[in-house]
């Protein structure tokens, strides 16, 4: 029998830490020496993953601890090969609005150990005791030790690794401050790694500042394997089809592989192409998926490319199953009015208009429940998302695919909508609720 790899958590003590860069230059360190190291995001993020996966030269896989089961988490921890690295969210102890999912659970869960990235930005001796108070939070969480990040001098250097020797916190690691380390950001996170054009020269110049303070041995000397082992694939959301053709480009990347693993395992065929290029659906294909991205940022493109909106809209009339989330739940609607207040035509498949005009927050875990049987389903049947976006809604007018509560089970609306095979929500689907399963 094959041993489970061996790995390790990067959590921070809240966003915007460093642990994102860090990871990337940890994974590009080990890809250098040969080491493999499958990388993993824990939560619903899609825009780190792309920066992990680039580091790494694999695909990097969601951990969601709220919305995945124990078995499905094991199922995908399994699959590392030779080594893996976890990327928390958000702070450690921070998870949905129930209190729960947070990366501290993930590690409990799994038996890992975490290792805390602290910006220093700002700080001197008092990041040893923030140290110690994340690492005395919770017996069942094991912070093995610290790396530091916005390191301004060698005697910044110096200050933080003294207080930390004092109250017996391993430093295993120092990013220094340099202003070429930087991931640039807009309103749902960073920008994608595939918009980066000077993606490699940033993950290797992020490894060779990384390399000049780092323990790896002593890193590699704290892997653990997960506790959770199991390997049983877990009950997953059906395929759409048998021959699916995937949205995929910088306004449409928002796709967690597992989903499309899942629809693979179960015979499906999956083939992409690009809305943003022109590209139609493929018109052999008996289902059509549109992820979320920034279709918003591209609005007056997609409006114009004909044979994209023509080949959905034929998809749609010739009975072809067609899902949306998010923004390719927008573009399946009337209209999209941009930040500027233009409107731009979109495909017309659904009763629906969206706004950035006046940009409202949409965020959270949903918990969704099928108000009708299709390819997702039996009526009844019921998944858990995550929603995120700051459209405002001008019209949404037909049957609603989704009865849906937040994390908490409160807050209960009806969204979505359906018109026969076409259907779409701003939820992204990320796995089968398995706690009401029997």
């Amino acid at each position: 029998m094959i041993e489970p790899a061996r790995g390790w958590i990067l959590a921070a003590p809240s966003s915007n830490s460093g642990k994102t860069l860090v990871s990337a230059a940890l994974l590009r360190l080990l890809r250098r020496e040969a080491l493999t190291a499958t990388p993993y995001k824990v939560g619903p993020d899609y825009i780190d993953p792309g920066f992990l996966s680039a580091a790494a030269g694999t695909v990097c896989r969601n951990l969601d601890p709220w919305a995945m089961s124990p078995d499905r988490l094991g199922h995908l921890i399994s699959q590392s090969d030779g080594g893996f690295l976890i990327e928390g969210v958000m702070g450690l102890f921070d998870g949905a609005v129930s209190g729960d999912g947070s990366t501290a659970d993930l590690a409990a869960a799994l038996g890992l150990p975490v290792v805390l990235v602290i910006s220093t930005k700002g700080q001197g001796a008092s990041v040893a005791a923030l140290a110690q108070g994340f690492t005395n939070f919770r017996s069942d969480v094991n912070v093995a030790g610290v790396i530091f990040t916005q390191v301004a001098s060698p005697r910044h250097r110096k200050l933080l690794v003294e207080a930390c020797q004092s109250a017996n916190i391993k430093v295993f690691g120092i990013l220094a401050s340099d202003p070429e380390l930087t991931l640039r950001e807009r309103h749902l996170g960073l920008v994608q790694a595939s918009e980066r054009e000077d993606l490699d020269q940033l993950l290797d110049h992020a490894a060779d500042v990384l390399s000049r303070d780092l323990d790896l041995a002593g890193l590699q000397a704290i892997a653990a394997r997960p506790t959770l082992d199991k390997t049983a694939q877990a009950p997953s959301i059906p395929p759409l089809g048998q021959r699916i053709t995937v949205a995929r480009d910088i306004a449409f990347g928002f796709c967690y592989p597992h989903v499309l693993d899942d629809w693979r395992a179960k015979g499906a065929d999956i083939s992409f192409f690009s809305p943003l290029a022109d590209q139609g659906p493929d018109a052999d294909a008996d289902a059509v998926y549109l992820p979320g991205g920034y279709p918003e940022l591209h609005a007056a493109t997609l409006a114009a490319n004909r044979i994209f909106l023509t080949g959905l809209r034929e998809a749609g009339e010739n009975g072809t199953v067609i899902l949306g989330e998010c923004g390719g739940y927008m573009v399946l609607g009337q209209g999209v009015v941009d930040g500027d207040g233009v409107h731009h035509a979109m495909a017309g498949l659904l009763n629906l208009e969206t706004s950035f005009a006046k940009r409202k927050l949409h965020l959270g875990y949903r918990q969704m429940t099928l108000r009708e049987a299709g390819v997702l389903g039996a009526k009844g049947t019921q998944y858990r998302g995550h929603e995120f976006h700051y459209a405002s809604v001008g019209r949404e007018k037909g049957p609603s695919l989704y009865a849906v509560t937040d994390a908490l089970g409160e807050q209960e609306q009806q969204v979505g909508l359906r018109k026969g095979k076409i259907m779409g929500s701003f939820i992204h689907l990320i796995d089968i609720d398995q706690t009401t399963t029997t």
